[in-house]
């Protein structure tokens, strides 16, 4: 019977702690030495170039572009008691070629631009999203009176609503 009792307070075998000692050196070390390859530019972060392979490099010619004022247009907005007037200032991106042709038309232009704004309603500026929906209606009139082809894009450079 003495050999089936066994003493009860033998502790029992520690883990070692060997595993987390070499975890933990390995982080650092590859935590260094990704630190180091970033800052060196071994590693570049994010798609950026090193400056150094845009030296030589001239920068690419401007496409055929030319920027057509359309004078500024004060519409009266809502109902005539209110008295609130938009102040409308834009410029078209033309084709280079197209250029004399669209400012020949401006006077045509500002009358559809004129008609559009001033049959908008009163709830319809209070929209955050509005002025982009005017920009694309007008731009399509627009390209309707011009011709395909010859107005790129509007550019608002004044929209003032009192």
């Amino acid at each position: 019977m003495a050999d089936a009792e066994q003493p009860q307070d033998v502790d029992p075998k520690k883990k070692s702690k060997k595993p987390l000692f070499i975890g933990l050196l390995l982080a650092l070390l590859l935590g260094g030495g990704g630190f180091y390859a970033t800052w060196s530019g071994l590693i570049l972060g994010g798609g950026a170039e090193p400056e150094s392979a845009h030296e030589g490099e001239a920068p690419s010619a401007l496409p055929d572009i030319a920027f057509v004022p359309v004078e500024t247009l004060i519409i009266s907005v809502g109902n005539g008691e209110d008295g609130r007037h938009l102040r409308f200032t834009s410029q078209l991106e033309v084709a280079g070629t197209y250029s004399a042709d669209v400012t020949l038309l401006l006077p045509r232009i500002a009358d559809v631009m004129n008609g559009y704004l001033r049959a908008l309603d009163m709830k319809e500026f209070d929209d955050p999203t509005a002025l982009v929906r005017m920009r694309a209606q007008l731009l399509r009139r627009i390209q309707i009176v011009t011709g395909e082809g010859r107005v790129r894009d509007l550019l608002v450079t004044e929209f003032v609503l009192n």
